[in-house]
């Protein structure tokens, strides 16, 4: 018996909004870095880099569903376009509604349902894959944080070390530790690398640092 074909959506103008939706988060500014005093990020630069550590933390607990959390990562900051960011000072008096916006949105899509399950699910913090996109959001916000405090910003690294004891799994505290000690130019920047000097070809030096 040939698999059940899901049906196309037939309004597509919903889906075109929920497009133009998307680009909006990367107008939304992240706000924590206001009373940092340094530093500017967008909630989809966020929720990109957020999704990245999420599959690397994937492929470091390979008992997690890759997919689901990858999906949680991407999606758990989605309503921001909404609602915006709110740094933890503002949190302190309110949150804004966050989940309301996901039901708003989710209302409208033939697959919404799909995203605010996953909004859901990672607020709960009860599935592994869960977990790990929670500790995924805060290892983005250490090595957003990590990138201010080489710039010289004197507040990051208390923010950062402060941050670290926010996180939950073990494969997270191993990695936010390995975040706090690396440079963030050391994926591409080395000491005896003469390339930078002379340009020559024969000198690059292309290797990981441990």
């Amino acid at each position: 018996m040939p698999s059940k074909k899901r049906k196309s959506p037939k309004n597509f103008k919903v889906l075109a909004n929920f497009v133009y939706e998307s680009g909006i988060l990367a107008k939304t500014p992240r706000s924590g870095l206001w009373f940092l005093g340094t530093g500017t990020q967008s909630v989809a630069e966020h929720l990109f880099r957020t999704t990245m550590i999420g599959y690397v933390m994937s492929h470091l607990v390979p008992e997690a569903n890759k997919e689901r959390l990858l999906f949680l990562c991407l999606v758990h900051d989605f309503g921001e376009g909404r609602t915006s960011d709110l740094n933890y000072v503002h949190q302190k008096y309110g949150r804004l509604a966050e989940g309301q916006a996901l039901q708003d949105i989710a209302k409208e899509l033939p697959f919404g349902h799909e995203l605010l399950d996953a909004y859901t699910e990672e607020q709960g913090r009860q599935t592994l894959e869960a977990k790990l996109a929670k500790d995924a959001d805060r290892l983005e916000w250490i090595a957003t944080l990590r990138e201010e405090a080489v710039k010289g910003n004197v507040k990051a690294d208390k923010w950062a070390a402060r941050a670290l004891k926010g996180v939950k799994t073990p494969i997270g505290k191993k990695l936010g530790k390995f975040l706090l000690s690396t440079h963030p130019d050391d994926w591409w920047f080395h000491e005896d690398d003469q390339w930078y000097v002379s340009r020559d070809p024969k000198s690059k030096v292309w290797r990981s640092r441990s």
